[in-house]
């Protein structure tokens, strides 16, 4: 039955370039989308820019151009990336739009009317050189939990807890440097409690009904123990936005038009090609709505947005696709390492389809974070794309043009691969349908090695030396040419550039999932041209080289030598100045803020193997629940079997860089005691606990 889906992905915030980070989410989207149509289904792909809020009318300020000249440039700019990236969507858009305007309103006279709409007065955080009030994230501070500083007005970075920016030590304005007053203002509040018992039977739908991974569900339902809060949706002049209806000086807070901006970008789409947008919005609509998002945003598409669709008379989501966050060489992105990499700085030095590839290579249909290890993404690239997949078709290309005319036999010289490969289409179309990409790419290398592998065997270019043997000769090379149109088929969706190339090369229409049920036969080909070509190194150096920061800004990122203290008197090197806030201690203590560096976290401990050559070691996979996987190398050696490991709960330290050993990478540390001399105990947690919990 041909299945009727909508599919959007977050929209960018039009405050700057497009990175690596935000492409694996688009990237995610894009596949599942093209795979959708080639299952023959009638998908709709749209997205747009995300542009109001203060971070953009104080950026185009500095820039010295209107938000909309501001935003416009970026959405300019935005648009070249996903085309060279070949996201292709049917309308891209932007939430500064009538459309946008025209539904935000409407649903905003629907809640109301619905009386879920409550607006009291508030004490806010005012700036009195710039003369308005403040975001919560133009407000830093001392985090009021843990007394860390330089923290954002609305969670700490360092021990993750949430607050009112009134709770912040020491505030200060991010815009002039001013320490804010309080001011009171209106503000206009969504009762979101009122949808507790309608978000708790969404969540709850099962099976091929779920609405997210399992993770993600647990996550949202944490909301419902402490009771869903009010939802702060309005914000004071000056703002970038939309104005609401019957007010002065108050907008719509950027989030909520910001989701509003799929349905805007949408009803554009139904004005270009006549479709009825009542059809797949309003409520009881028999469609499909899935959108694709990064685990950041999971609360306002879990909760707020579903709830403002319910409460309007709209559809609610399908599906929420979520996905982790991407680190480059094991390691958050960064700019002083020059890991912090634009999308137009990959263009311009490597092929869109290889990072498409080596992304798809990794995404599971969890919400782990995904790496991108430069010298493993050479590797992959070259043995996988060059070395497996396109080399089939080299191999046997040349005989079809050079004795046969081109044309390919009448038959096969043995349906048995072709049968076999044809029987996977049903497994692989069930992991593309469940985001399980890394599953389906390795499958699908599995039949590129056993179809080199019966080239290998087979020897077609023996054959060639045999006259007696040319029609077998012609048999076996149109094999392998449909192995490889078979194979092409099932990455296609992946390698969209790559396989329009190789649909060059078959002569043949553009490729369907169906199309792998049934050979090419007596079909003229094209005379083969390399499809891919190996990554070359200085090809990633140069892209690392773009991002590296100036000499100067890296020189300043280097550790100063420290000059050596002068001596203080005992009583005031010891004295405790009772504020928390003490950077280096001289009493041998560590300050709070050097404690809340490390993050520990519960594991469990999925493998346990010896390693080959080492007296000490331990090779364990950890479960960290959503932060992934992590292998570690663990010198427990002597105390502990490695089957009696397995399924322990351990504690880890999550955030200790990478390190590279002998035997591998070690992506963590687990904790043991010992006396001196003495055999290691592992640390246990206590019942309850589980992988991923963060120990306070």
């Amino acid at each position: 039955m041909t299945r009727q889906i909508l599919v959007t992905h977050a929209l960018p915030y039009a405050n700057g370039p497009l990175h690596l980070g935000h492409m694996v989410g688009y990237v995610q989207t894009d596949i599942w989308v093209r795979f959708q149509r080639m299952c023959g289904h009638e998908v709709r792909f749209v997205a747009g820019e995300d542009a109001h809020g203060t971070p953009i009318m104080l950026a185009a300020e500095k820039a010295g151009v209107s938000p909309e000249s501001f935003i416009a440039e970026i959405k300019v700019g935005h648009e070249n990336d996903f085309r060279e990236f070949s996201v292709a969507h049917d309308c891209y858009h932007s939430t500064h739009s009538p459309e946008n305007q025209r539904y935000a309103e409407l649903i905003w006279s629907r809640l109301k009317a619905r009386d879920v709409i409550a607006a009291r007065t508030i004490q806010q955080l005012y700036d009195p050189v710039r003369d308005m009030f403040l975001p919560d994230r133009y407000i830093k501070g001392e985090c009021p939990n843990c007394g860390s500083a330089d923290q954002y007005g609305d969670n700490c970075e360092v021990c993750g807890k949430a607050y009112s920016p009134t709770d912040l030590k020491n505030p200060r304005s991010v815009v002039s440097g001013a320490t804010p007053v309080m001011r009171d203002s209106e503000h206009y509040f969504f009762e979101l409690a009122k949808f507790q018992g309608f978000l708790e039977t969404w969540l709850s739908q099962g099976g091929e009904s779920e609405v997210a991974q399992p993770s993600v569900v647990a996550k949202l339902k944490e909301w419902f123990a402490a009771g869903l809060k009010d939802w702060d949706v309005s914000r004071d002049a000056p703002y970038f936005g939309f104005a609401i209806p019957g007010t002065t000086g108050k907008f719509f807070y950027v989030w909520l038009d910001a989701p509003i901006g799929y349905m805007a970008s949408f009803a554009r789409l139904c004005e270009e090609k006549g479709l009825d947008f009542g059809h797949w919005w309003n409520a009881g609509s028999t469609t499909e709505l899935h959108h694709f998002i990064g685990k950041d945003i999971v609360n306002f598409h879990g909760l707020f947005w579903p709830a403002m669709l319910q409460g309007s008379d709209h559809r609610t989501p399908t599906k929420l696709h979520v996905n982790g966050y991407l680190t480059v060489n094991g390691a958050k992105m960064s700019k002083s390492r020059g890991t912090f990499i634009k999308a137009r700085s990959y263009l311009k030095h490597l092929e869109s389809d290889y990072l498409r590839y080596y992304f798809a290579a990794k995404l599971g249909s969890g919400v782990d974070d995904l790496d991108l290890d430069l010298a493993d993404f050479k590797a992959r690239i070259d043995s996988d794309i060059v070395g497996k997949y396109v080399n089939m078709a080299s191999r046997v290309a040349g005989f079809i043009n050079s004795r046969f005319g081109g044309l390919l036999a009448d038959q096969l010289h043995d349906d048995a691969l072709f049968r076999d490969f044809a029987d996977e289409a049903d497994h692989l179309r069930d992991l593309y349908e469940h985001g399980d990409y890394a599953a389906a790419v390795r499958e699908i290398m599995l039949m590129a090695d056993d179809a080199n592998a019966e080239i290998q065997r087979l020897a077609p270019w023996t054959m060639a030396k045999d006259p007696s043997r040319e029609r077998e000769l012609h048999r076996v090379c149109t094999s392998f040419v449909n192995a490889f149109r078979q194979i092409t088929i099932y990455l296609k969706p992946v390698l969209p550039k790559l396989a329009e190339a190789a649909e060059d090369f078959l002569g043949v229409l553009p490729l369907q999932w169906g199309d792998a049920a049934e050979p090419l036969l007596s079909h003229a080909i094209n005379a083969y041209k390399p499809l891919a070509l190996r990554v070359e190194q200085k090809a990633i150096d140069a892209m690392l080289a773009e991002e590296a920061p100036p000499a100067a800004a890296a020189e300043a990122e280097k550790p100063k030598a420290a000059k050596p203290a002068k001596a203080a008197p005992a009583a005031v090197a010891n004295e405790n100045k009772g504020d928390g806030k003490s950077d280096a201690r001289s009493d041998g203590y560590l300050s709070i803020d050097d404690f809340a560096k490390v993050e520990l976290r519960i594991a469990r401990i999925e493998t346990a193997d010896h390693v080959e050559g080492a007296d000490k070691l331990l090779r364990l996979t950890l479960d960290l629940g959503d932060l992934g996987k992590r292998q570690v190398f663990a010198g427990i050696k002597s105390a502990y079997a490695p089957e009696n490991l397995v399924g322990r709960l351990t504690v880890c330290v999550a955030n200790l860089a990478p390190r590279k050993m002998k035997f591998g990478m070690s992506e963590g540390m687990v904790l043991a005691a010992s006396a001196e001399g003495g055999a290691p105990f592992l640390l246990s947690p206590d019942a309850g606990a589980q992988p991923g919990m963060r120990i306070k």
